[in-house]
């Protein structure tokens, strides 16, 4: 049911209008690709045990008082919005990962990944699979080698192998035990949206 829920959504193109017309300079799919990632990121919690410590929609206070230059307050990070994460989300994940140039759908799996693993080891994985240099740093050589492989075997298997990489790796991890599930789950639904927006349905 729940990932009925993110496709009806991804697909009610009108929903991202409003977010689009507020910023030309942001193209491609980014705002359409943060929609679906906040639905697994989740909303406020504050849990003791939880080392990034308050956290609203992924974002963790840590991070968002860095960019605003100054401690936020509980009552901020609670009243956090999308507006407020957008340029965050774009700045420390998707402009790293050059998610403007991917192909539709693969943006989607390696974004996803950065924001759950870090935008290097995203990147590294994408490039182990185009057969390029694994250095995390995606630049015109990356790009030209996912524009070959995209020709060769086309981005629907391009995302399939990508997410069977990023669930391998999950399942090297001593926590896979613990957190595999979750993990599982998101990267299966992620999948699943990426092979959508790529058939363009």
């Amino acid at each position: 049911m729940k990932l009925l829920k993110l496709l009806k959504k991804l697909f009610q193109r009108d929903s991202f209008d409003k977010y689009i017309k507020k910023d030309l300079s942001m193209t491609g799919n980014y705002y359409k690709c943060l929609d679906i990632i906040l639905e697994h990121e989740g909303g406020f919690v504050n849990h003791p045990k939880d080392p990034g410590g308050m956290t609203n929609k992924g974002v963790t206070k840590k991070v968002y008082d860095g960019w605003i230059g100054r401690e936020s307050t509980e009552a901020e990070m609670r009243g956090l919005t999308f507006d407020d994460v957008a340029p965050i989300y774009r700045k420390n994940y998707w402009d790293k990962i050059k998610g403007d140039d991917l192909p539709n759908g693969l943006d989607l799996c390696v974004f996803d990944w950065a924001v759950n693993s870090g935008p290097s080891r995203a990147a590294k994985k994408l490039q182990e699979i185009v057969d390029c240099t694994a250095d995390g740093a995606i630049g015109p050589n990356t790009l030209k080698s996912i524009q070959e492989a995209n020709t060769k075997i086309g981005t629907d298997n391009l995302i399939k192998v990508y997410c069977k990489k990023r669930q391998d790796f999950y399942e090297s991890l001593k926590t896979f035990e613990t957190f595999g599930r979750g993990w599982t789950r998101r990267n299966k639904e992620t999948e699943a949206i990426a092979l959508s927006m790529a058939w363009d349905i």
